[in-house]
């Protein structure tokens, strides 16, 4: 999805990212550019509005409910490599440290003037 406007985070990859941001589970610096992108831009803003109400909805169907740890932990992590997946992004740790690859090439568009 965009929105036809520029903006630095392209809406596509902000929208990937709504429910790791809903779920504060991305970092500081991750939010402040999904929040930036949401400010400026009203089709995602409506996106993440819809997200928001579906998660308090789900919230409160199932309140006092607890799924057991490995349940919500298999979860996560699924929604983790979906999100990634869309993105087109591969996560591989290894004892040195963590690669990450990127598939799919970001366009920045930018305004001449």
């Amino acid at each position: 999805m965009s929105c036809g406007k520029p903006h630095d985070t392209d809406c596509s990859e902000v929208l990937a990212e709504v429910w790791l941001f809903l779920d504060n589970e991305c970092d500081e610096e991750r939010r402040k550019v999904l929040a930036q992108h949401l400010d400026e831009c009203a089709p995602c803003l409506s996106e993440y509005g819809i997200d928001e109400k579906l998660k308090k909805l789900l919230g409160k169907k199932c309140s006092g409910e607890v799924a057991p740890a490995g349940l919500r932990d298999r979860l996560r992590q699924q929604i983790r490599t979906a999100v990634l997946e869309q993105a087109q992004v591969t996560v591989e740790q290894t004892p040195t440290g963590t690669t990450v690859e990127v598939r799919a090439a970001r366009v920045e568009r930018r305004t001449l003037g």
